[in-house]
């Protein structure tokens, strides 16, 4: 597999990693973290051959095939359908289901095949280019960001994807719900070193909260034997007598590899500044309807209240109308029919796509936050600038000098300064980083106010929303429920025609279910052996994690001792059960890769029946 030995990229003076180790292994779904400008799309240009590395290696096996999202658009062909099949190979060539089956999850519909793929807006030109590359089958994905383009029927599509992909997926994505259903492993670039954890991301920032933790008690501990060094050799370095072990202790001294203080990384952190309100109910929508024509509306007769505590989210599909729907509630649009009411105390916050623009690009990011309250202190304003991460002096750089990110912290920052009890957030996670979203998720939940939400995060809907607006073929319908209920009551349609693309025709049935029985029974012996070992391996791991764990609480208690006999012998020991671990962790990747692929043989051959 891919292999990459003691890596190190550097840009002008900014070192973005040195020494990096990383190897792929058959069937890893590696989901990669860090924060934005830590190197992730880099770390893809290197293993594509785009980007030169200063030192290290990077070894690819010969007729490998990597596949990559690329976001240059070009096109040849005449039709959707011809331009999508021009990734098929000689001996796939009238395979042409498997391209309509891919189009179609990922959003296209049947009236669709026959367009110019430069009649399509860039989103679905991008999702075209994410369908010829799933359509060749590579080796390895490498996907940096491709949820960005794609509406929440088509996420859940790609994501099951994904999933059952037979080959090794790299994946860089801000959505971490989807990150953690596709991937095996959770690999980040953190303060320049790259950080491998098999599991979910939850347990990735866990491991490095412990190895932080190990690394700060074993520092006090170095600390502390460096300070009595330090002290002996200041008294004992003019006496003659004591001069020569004074000279044994610097000889030590410099022996010692010192650790360096940990580098906390900034993290976006804030709550909305909620404003006190008798109303139980803030909004109020009654038979709202919208068209920018009026023979053609995007949504009609929508009725709801909104109550204080309630977070409404507007979801579905791309171009349906979901922010249109938004701006009608927030005054930014007058709505074709009907009419939108607010309590007389109600103040609303809005944050949307159009509103960046309005942003003041001659401004500073202090002045843009500091000009909303003529109230604020200068103080005040100078804290929000931190919480939005705009400390010191990039307080003071222009609006039109920032990426499009930093341009939505300051519109979340904006928001801040003003005292609100209602919230209109359209796709707020959009440009943030993962533990960005986290902080914006608890500030959610954490606001006594009410809040009406556009967004495609399934995870997000999940932690904030109990009512939905759902655009689905034929308009918007209310949902007094959670997204849970919604996809166990009604579900997404599209999905269902995803499921009725026409497929390769089957057998003689009472002969297929009848050679099905016999490739289950054998398929259940084969498998059986397999199964034992891997329930014997993941016992000795979790034992010997245990004893891990144990070992290391001692390390850090004999670490501020000064016992360095008992160190020597208990780093000894951590390292040997860390390398059974390893080798544990290995084998048993060996053996899940059998079994899946023992499985993955006969469930080939079951639906070929």
């Amino acid at each position: 597999m891919i292999q990459l030995t003691n890596i190190t990229k550097s840009f002008a003076k900014q070192e973005l990693f040195s020494n990096l180790n990383f190897r792929l292994n058959a069937r890893n779904r590696v989901g990669l973290v860090g924060r934005n400008g830590s190197g992730k799309s880099t770390l893809f240009k290197i293993i594509l051959d785009e980007e030169h590395v200063d030192a290290g290696e990077v070894n690819i096996p010969k007729n490998y095939k990597i596949g990559s999202l690329k976001q240059h658009l070009s096109f040849s062909e005449k039709t959707l359908l011809e331009e999508a099949s021009l990734a098929l190979n000689e001996e796939q060539k009238y395979e042409v289901y498997r391209v309509e089956k891919i189009l179609f999850g990922l959003g296209f519909v049947k009236e669709d095949l026959d367009k110019d793929p430069l009649s399509f807006s860039g989103g679905y030109q991008i999702r075209i280019n994410l369908a010829k590359l799933l359509v060749t089958e590579p080796n390895l994905l490498l996907l940096d960001e491709p949820t960005n383009y794609l509406d929440i029927v088509s996420l859940r599509w790609l994501k099951q994807f994904l999933m059952s992909f037979e080959g090794e997926v790299i994946l860089i994505t801000h959505n971490r719900d989807f990150m953690d259903s596709v991937c095996t492993h959770t690999m980040g670039i953190v303060r320049k070193k790259l950080t491998l954890v098999a599991g979910n991301t939850y347990k990735f920032y866990e491991q490095l909260r412990l190895n932080d933790e190990l690394h700060i008690k074993t520092k006090v501990g170095q600390d502390k034997k460096i300070k009595e060094l330090e002290e002996f050799i200041a008294k004992n370095k003019t006496r003659a007598s004591t001069a020569a072990l004074a000279q044994s202790k610097v000889k030590q001294l410099e022996k010692i590899d010192r650790l360096e203080d940990i580098q906390n990384e900034k993290v976006l952190e804030f709550d909305f500044n909620y404003k006190s309100t008798p109303a139980k109910v803030l909004l109020e929508a009654k038979d709202l309807s919208f068209g920018y024509k009026k023979d053609k509306l995007l949504f009609e007769n929508i009725s709801f209240s909104l109550k204080k505590g309630e977070c409404l989210a507007i979801i579905g599909k791309n171009g349906k109308g979901k922010s249109t729907l938004l701006n009608n509630l927030a005054n930014e649009l007058k709505p074709t029919s009907g009419e939108v009411a607010l309590h007389v105390s109600t103040s609303f916050g809005h944050f949307g796509q159009t509103n960046i623009n309005h942003l003041n690009l001659n401004n500073t990011v202090f002045e843009e936050i500091y000009g909303v309250n003529a109230t604020l202190s200068m103080s005040r304003a100078r804290s929000i600038c931190g919480a939005m991460m705009f400390s010191g002096d990039n307080a003071d750089k222009k609006v039109s000098l920032l990426s499009g990110g930093e341009k939505s912290r300051v519109m979340l920052g904006k928001i801040l300064v003003d005292e609100v009890n209602l919230l209109f957030l359209d796709e707020p996670t959009n440009h943030l980083d993962m533990d960005s979203i986290d902080s914006l998720t608890k500030a959610i939940k954490n606001f006594e106010g009410s809040v009406v939400i556009v967004t495609h995060s399934e995870e997000l809907l999940r932690a904030v929303a109990n009512r939905l607006i759902i655009f689905r073929k034929d308009g918007a319908e209310y949902f007094d429920r959670g997204y849970d209920e919604f996809l166990e009551k009604i579900g997404w349609e599209e999905e269902e025609e995803v499921k009725k693309v026409k497929t390769p025709p089957k057998s003689d049935h009472y002969a297929s279910k009848k050679q099905k029985a016999y490739l289950i029974s054998q398929r259940n012996k084969e498998i059986s052996p397999l199964k034992k070992k891997i329930e014997k391996l993941e016992s000795l791991i979790m034992k010997t994690e245990e004893e891990l764990e144990i070992n290391q609480q001692e390390l850090i208690k004999i670490s501020s001792s000064g016992d360095s006999g008992k160190l020597a012998e208990l780093y000894k020991e951590v390292a040997s059960k860390e390398e059974l671990i390893e080798q544990s962790f290995d084998e048993l990747e060996e053996l899940q890769n059998g079994l899946d692929e023992i499985i993955k043989d006969y469930e080939n051959k079951i639906e070929l029946l």
